[in-house]
């Protein structure tokens, strides 16, 4: 599948038959083939799963920490990106609220940037080892209300990439936006995911969309 030039690697559920939707974001030199492989490990039963190809492996090209300006024009690309993907959910017949979005380190920022900048409810968040984007977070652009959607972010304690300040920052925002946020902080975690964060998602934020289906 192919948005703008860009690929869109698909699995699980066909989207004809789905009941919700994942949109998985790949970290820095990764690939969506790479962050796809998480089916195996997350509860995503009855979902589509949509993982982007970054170009060049890089959603874009500095750190996350960096002046917004820096990582311009490919962070803007991203963001369009998934705006993009999200209205093709939609039009399967996905509502926003059975949409997730998950994504690694750089994806994990990506997926936060996107869902504040265009906060509603949603199935669920997950940012693996991230947070939101810029040297510093001008909160104006931060956009609407998330309906207590539930989120889980995590980072080490110190990650080479995501500093547990940062976390702690995204985390106040999201908050004041109407996010219900689960957060982690592992101490001399290396950078990558752990069961522990799986099992937290798979019961806080991929679990609980299934537990209420099931008291309708």
């Amino acid at each position: 599948m192919y948005l703008h030039n860009k690929q869109i690697v698909t699995a699980g559920t066909p989207a004809v038959q789905a009941t919700r939707a994942v949109v998985l974001l790949h970290g820095r030199g990764g690939s969506a083939e790479d962050i796809i492989s998480l089916k195996r490990h997350l509860d995503l039963e009855g979902a589509t799963i949509y993982a982007p190809q970054a170009t060049n492996n890089s959603w874009y090209p500095y750190s996350f920490l960096a002046p917004v300006e820096q990582n311009q024009p490919a962070l803007d690309s991203a963001l369009q990106l998934i705006g993009e993907l999200v209205t093709d959910i939609v039009a399967t017949g996905i509502a926003p609220e059975n949409i997730y979005f998950a994504g690694f380190s750089q994806g994990a920022c990506l997926t936060l940037e996107y869902t504040a900048r265009n906060a509603q409810r949603y199935g669920g968040i997950i940012a693996f080892t991230g947070g939101l984007i810029g040297q510093s977070l001008d909160t104006e652009q931060y956009h609407g209300d998330f309906g207590q959607t539930p989120v889980f972010i995590s980072t080490g304690d110190p990650d080479p990439h995501v500093p547990v300040s940062r976390v702690k920052e995204s985390i106040a925002v999201l908050e004041r936006m109407n996010a219900f946020v689960t957060y982690a902080i592992y101490p001399g975690r290396q950078h990558t995911i752990s069961a522990e964060e799986i099992r937290l998602v798979n019961e806080k934020i991929l679990g609980n969309k299934i537990e209420k289906d099931h008291e309708q």
